[in-house]
This record gives structure tokens, sequence and C-alpha cells, in this order.
């Protein structure tokens, strides 16, 4: 078995990371099935997976805001988005082998299970990924407050955020080439610097319950694993 820093993480990816906007393809099941070996690779480590995603690739209720649909309906609509996107990522790990689960906030038996922690926990002890669904269930929330919060739940080692970006700058580094890449940031300085790539309650749920955050660039193949070993990679958030 591999080393790892981390025994219990909490994973949180955007929803566009499943898409290919090329084939115009919401969910690419070519991206998706690549995914699952990846998430696949960190549970053949030991380690215990949550994930969280979220559902920009169909829909974003702020988005839906500014088009003038009631951002209360919008943020619905995006939490339903992230339950489209937790049953294809179900779906994608467990014909790679994994055996998963997705919870919900949002109670739909049908489809998923309700998110009860304790049986949360139990899914994970028994070595299951565990996908949290349709954000808090509550809106005007983000999904990065979802995965502070379910990480927090779960007592989590570790948030890991999975971005475009090999971490946080001081700016957008695809608009201002002087923008200044952090190698380390406290909880505070995130937060009183304004920064774009979590939202305030997110950082300020894991500060509160000293959850690290790692910042880093998804699109590297192994990124998500060395992040678990503990190697130097993107921007480590923590107090």
């Amino acid at each position: 078995m591999r080393k790892k820093k981390y025994k219990r993480i909490m994973l949180k990816m955007s929803g566009e990371v499943l898409g290919n906007k090329e084939a115009g393809n919401s969910i690419d099941p070519t991206i998706l099935n690549n995914v699952a070996k990846r998430i696949k690779a960190v549970v053949e480590m030991g380690v215990e997976v949550a994930v969280v995603v979220g559902g920009g690739n169909i829909f974003r209720g702020l988005s839906g805001a500014e088009g003038g649909i009631d951002r209360s309906s919008g943020d619905y609509m995006g939490m339903l988005a992230t339950i489209i996107n937790s049953l294809a990522l179900q779906n994608a790990l467990e014909g790679v082998g994994v055996d998963t689960r997705v919870m919900t906030a949002i109670s739909m038996p049908q489809v998923a299970e309700s998110f009860i922690l304790r049986r949360a926990l139990r899914h994970l002890e028994k070595g299951r990924v565990v996908i949290f669904g349709g954000g808090t269930g509550n809106p005007y929330f983000t999904t990065d407050s979802a995965s502070a919060l379910r990480a927090s739940e779960i007592q989590a080692d570790v948030l890991l955020k999975a971005t475009k970006v090999d971490g946080i700058y001081s700016a957008d580094p695809f608009k201002d080439k002087d923008a200044v890449r952090y190698d380390k940031l406290t909880y505070n300085d995130a937060l009183s610097k304004s920064l774009k790539i979590m939202d305030g309650a997110a950082f300020s749920l894991c500060m509160e319950n000293n959850i690290p955050i790692i910042v880093f660039n998804f699109f590297d193949p192994d990124s998500i694993e060395a992040a678990v070993r503990g190697e130097d990679i993107g921007t480590v958030v923590s107090a």
C-alpha cells in the first residue's frame, strides 16, 4: 500500500471537469471514466474518500438568477444538477470496481440515500466512496460551503479543492499576468484578502474545525494522489 498522509479526505470538484465543451457534452463518458480511475487509485492507497461535485456543467443557480430566475428556485435547480453529477460519478466508480454511495441533502429515496451522518461514517469505514449531492439542501449556499460542512461533519483530515489552476493566486492568472501564486496561506489571510477560490463561509467552517485546505490543479494527472501523499503541491490554507 502506498504511503499516505491523510486517512480520510474530502474531495471537492467542479462540475465543469466532467464535461467536454468542444464536444458539447455536459457529462463526457471518457472524462468521467478517467476521474473514476483517479479516485480509485486514491482508494487503493487505503484512504477513505468523500466527494462533493458541483453542478456548473449543467446549471448554476447564481447564473440563473442573473438571467431572471428567482434565486431560491435557481439554487434548488443547481442542487438537482449536483445530484445528476453525483449519480453519474457513482456509476463510473462502480464501473471500475469501487463500491460507492450517493447521499443527498434533498430527500429522493428512489435514487439515493438521504444524508445521515452515522450512516455516512459507516460507509467510509467500510471503504466505500461517499458522494454528497444536493449541496447543503438550502439556497444561497455554494457547493464549496457544502464540502466544508460535510468535511467538518465527517471529521475529514483535509479538504482537497480541485481547480483548473495550480493553487491560489492574488488575482485570476488567466486575466492578470502579474498575479502572484501563494504556496501557503492562513485562513485569516484567505478571508481578509477576499480570495475567490472558495467562499468565505467555506474558509470559516474549515478554520473553526481546523481542516486544512489544499487547492491544486485537477488536470495534473497525479495531483490527487500527490496531495494525499502530502507532497508539496498547490496552495495550502491552514492555521
